[in-house]
């Protein structure tokens, strides 16, 4: 019994042998043989690429609130409407506006009747015209008056009023003296009483005289007033005839359309309109809400455009540019590719956790209606196309020793030949410096040791 179990162990020791030894001789074939997966390393055209991710946006979009509060009398869209710039969506009922929003109709009426009257009536010119020729009449009869108190006539009359006043105090200075001679005699002393009377008369005739050449000093002044007056009329009747003379005056005109302007802004706040031509998207009111200023009504994009906008990173910036054609694929759409194209690059980069990234604007060449703004987009700009270069596919390339490394079958070993990369695309990589040579077996799947820094030597 025990010489049978003896037997049996050397017989699966011996099984044990044979399968290892089997399984080393299997590698060496396969290795030998070729059975790794291979790639020629050869020229090829590449397509170098930055890839980033953005969200799709609308060309244009707008939130619209209300200004003033009432109630709404009627939506007249509905989401998914398109709409053209200025459109009527919605309106309040006009009786529960506040005061100022109804009385607004009533100065735009009064405004736009005035400014008819100004471009269209010529009672403004005639009027201006008759007034000029009133002025200058009024002028000519001034200074008609005024040559009166002017020449030999008027220095007469004035010489002989000054004469009057002079004789006059002459008479009053005499009375006086004359009184003074009688001033102690008893008040009833018929004497006295005469001289008194003369002295009373001697006083009026001064008095008349004085008044006499101050009013004909006056009436000259106020002749030379009346002219000074109606120059100055007719000046002001000249400026506004020629301000109406070839039409209305365009401050007049522009105070009254400013008039106007402020009455319809107060009006429309009864209405909301579409500020630009697009889509309907959201809708949050419905006939008959109160609403108040601030209230959001409806939001609008203008879906004839789409864009995409992505952050690069400062070490890729400097190789995007405008106009470079860009390819975009989408989660959310699968088996389909869109086109699109650089648009704009910012100037100006922004930190965020010590990383600084560049927005880049993408626009969206052939989208259809399965893209919608709001989608993330994955997007592959293309920022060179190069011809006739030595590729490496990117799966086959390895780090050892802190170098880059693509492994070579060659005469039956492997070999680790180092490699200094340029542009890249999703699948291959430009070689611009290293010991690779077109043709030569690039080993896609080295064993999973060489890729821990270990496995064949460097080619020398």
């Amino acid at each position: 019994m025990k010489k049978t179990i003896i037997i049996i162990l050397l017989l699966l020791s011996l099984a044990v042998v044979g399968f290892l030894a089997f399984r080393w001789q299997a590698r060496n074939r396969a290795e030998a043989s070729g059975t790794w997966q291979l790639e020629q390393a050869q020229l090829g055209d590449l397509t170098a690429t930055i890839g980033a991710t953005g969200i799709v946006r609308s060309n244009q979009t707008a939130v619209l609130t209300w200004q003033t509060s009432g109630v709404i009398e009627d939506v007249h869209v509905a989401i998914g409407d398109h709409v053209d710039q200025d459109d009527l969506l919605a309106s309040l009922v006009e009786t529960s506006l506040p005061q100022n929003v109804i009385l607004a109709k009533v100065d735009w009426i009064n405004a736009q009747k005035s400014l008819d009257d100004l471009l269209h009536s010529q009672v403004a010119a005639i009027q201006a015209a008759q007034a000029v020729s009133s002025a200058q009449k009024a002028l000519i009869e001034a200074e008609r008056l005024l040559d009166q108190y002017e020449g030999a006539n008027y220095e007469y009359k004035l010489e002989r009023a000054e004469e009057r006043v002079e004789d006059a105090l002459e008479e009053l200075e005499q009375a006086k003296k004359d009184l003074e001679r009688y001033q102690n005699r008893p008040p009833e002393d018929t004497t006295r009483q005469y001289y008194e009377d003369q002295l009373e008369i001697a006083q009026r005739n001064y008095d008349e005289a004085v008044r006499r050449l101050e009013e004909l000093k006056l009436e000259k002044q106020q002749a030379e007033e009346r002219v000074q007056l109606a120059r100055a009329q007719l000046e002001d009747a000249q400026r506004q005839y020629a301000r109406v003379k070839d039409g209305p005056d365009p401050n007049d005109i522009a105070a009254l359309q400013a008039r106007i302007a402020a009455a319809q802004a107060t009006m429309n706040l009864a209405r909301l309109t579409a500020p630009f031509a697009g889509t309907i998207t959201d809708i949050y009111i419905q006939a008959g809400d109160q609403v108040s200023p601030g209230k959001v009504a409806f939001q609008i994009d203008d879906l004839s455009q789409l864009w995409v906008d992505v952050r690069v990173s400062e070490v890729d910036i400097n190789r995007v540019k405008v106009g470079q054609s860009t390819v975009l694929t989408f989660d959310a759409i699968l088996g389909k590719e869109y086109q699109g194209r650089v648009d704009k690059v910012a100037q100006v980069g922004t930190s965020s956790q010590g990383v600084v990234d560049f927005v880049v604007t993408i626009e969206l060449l052939n989208a259809d209606e399965n893209v919608k703004p709001g989608m993330t987009a994955a997007v592959s700009i293309v920022v060179d196309q190069l011809d006739k270069v030595l590729l490496v596919p990117n799966r086959a390339v390895r780090i050892k020793d802190g170098q880059r490394v693509v492994y070579i079958l060659k005469d039956g070993q492997l070999l680790a030949v180092r490699i200094t990369l340029g542009a890249t695309s999703d699948i291959y990589s430009q070689v611009v410096n290293g010991e690779l040579q077109p043709g030569d077996q690039i080993v896609l799947n080295p064993p999973m040791e060489f890729e821990n820094g270990g496995g064949p030597p460097f080619v020398r």
